[in-house]
C-alpha cells in the first residue's frame, strides 16, 4: 500500500484549499494563519509564496486561466498569480469580522460555494477561541457577485465536494463532526433534502474532503491523524495513516489525477511532529475528478 510523502516541508499553522491547476501543472494551497497562498511546480516541485492583508482561506480555478478566486477571511478576491494582480470580488459574508470565511469550492455549475464560522484568527494571526459554535453559513456566490444562504447555524464549515455525476453534494460541519448529502440539480445549481452521510467517525473530527472518479470522497481528519475514504454508501472503505496529527484538506493532481495532495496544520498541538505543517502527496489507484470552475464570464 502507497504511503504519504511529505514534498513539501512548509510548516504551515493552517494549510488548507488544495487546488490543482492542470494548465500550469502545478498545486496552489493556503495558510490561514500566516495570510499566506503558495504555489508547488508539479515538476521541480519548486514552492513560492504570496502575502495577503488578511488570512487566506480557499482557493478556486476560473474560467479565466491566468485567474483564481481567493477566500479571505472578510471577501473574495480575483487573484492574476502571473503579476500578484489583485481584484477585490465581493463579500458575502455581512457578519465578518465577528465570522470569517472558511472551506469554499466552485460547483460543477460554475458558482462558487463557500462556508464561513466565527472568527477564530487575530489580527497578527494568532489563534482566538470560538465563541459562537452556531455562527457559521454557507453561501452560494454568483457570477455577477450575488450569493444567497444556502445553510445557517454552522458550527466550522468544511467539506463541499460534488459527485461525479453531478447530483450529489457533500458538507461537513467540522463540530458537530458530520457530513451530510444533498440532492444537487445541476441545471440550477441548487441543493436540497439534506441527511445525514458519514458522522460521529473516531479519529478526530471531518476537515475538507476530494472527490474520486468512483464517487468515493477522500476526507481528511483534523486531530485524527489521517484520510479516511468513505463510499457512497457512507461506509469506510480505507483509512490512510498520516505522520502528523492535523489534516486539513486533499485534492487529486498530477497529469493523471492520480495524486492525492494533502495539507496539514502545525497548530494547536499539531506542531510536535516533524512534518507538521507540510504538504503531503500520496499515490492512489482511482484518479479523482478536475477541479470545478468558477464561471466569471456568465
Amino acid at each position: 500500500m502507497n504511503q504519504p510523502v511529505c514534498i513539501v516541508p512548509a510548516g504551515d499553522w493552517t494549510g488548507e484549499g488544495a487546488t490543482w491547476s492542470a494548465e500550469e501543472n502545478a498545486l496552489y494551497w493556503v495558510d490561514i494563519n500566516r495570510f499566506l497562498v503558495h504555489r508547488m511546480d508539479g515538476q521541480t516541485r519548486a514552492t513560492r509564496s504570496w502575502f495577503f492583508d488578511e488570512p487566506a482561506t480557499a482557493l478556486g480555478l476560473t474560467d479565466r486561466p491566468d485567474t483564481l478566486v481567493v477566500a479571505l477571511a472578510t471577501r473574495l478576491v480575483l487573484w492574476q498569480p502571473a503579476n500578484d494582480a489583485r481584484a477585490d470580488f465581493c463579500s458575502p459574508d455581512d457578519t465578518a469580522p465577528r465570522t470569517r470565511l472558511n472551506d469554499g469550492r466552485p460547483d460543477p455549475a460554475g458558482c462558487f460555494w463557500v462556508g464561513s464560522m466565527a472568527n477564530n484568527v487575530g489580527p497578527d494571526g494568532g489563534d482566538l477561541p470560538i465563541e459562537d459554535e452556531s455562527a457559521g453559513r454557507l453561501f452560494r456566490v454568483r457570477a455577477d457577485a450575488t450569493s444567497t444562504v444556502e445553510k445557517r447555524d454552522i458550527g466550522i464549515a468544511n467539506t463541499l465536494c460534488w459527485s461525479p455525476a453531478g447530483d450529489r453534494f457533500y458538507f461537513g460541519d467540522t463540530l458537530k463532526n458530520a457530513i451530510s448529502v444533498w440532492d444537487y440539480d445541476l441545471a440550477h445549481g441548487t441543493i436540497r433534502h439534506e441527511r445525514p452521510f458519514f458522522e460521529g467517525f473516531d479519529r478526530g473530527l471531518p476537515d475538507g474532503s476530494a472527490m474520486d472518479r468512483d464517487g468515493y470522497l477522500w476526507n481528511a481528519r483534523y486531530g485524527g491523524g489521517c484520510v479516511v475514504r468513505v463510499g457512497p454508501d457512507g461506509g469506510i472503505d480505507r483509512i490512510v495513516d498520516m505522520p502528523v496529527d492535523n489534516i486539513t484538506t486533499c485534492t487529486f493532481g498530477g497529469p493523471d489525477l492520480k495524486t492525492l495532495f494533502i495539507t496539514t496544520a502545525r497548530g494547536g498541538e499539531g506542531g510536535r511532529a516533524q512534518r507538521a505543517g507540510g504538504l503531503f502527496a500520496l499515490a492512489v489507484d482511482v484518479p479523482g475528478l478536475p477541479e470545478n470552475r468558477f464561471k466569471l464570464s456568465g
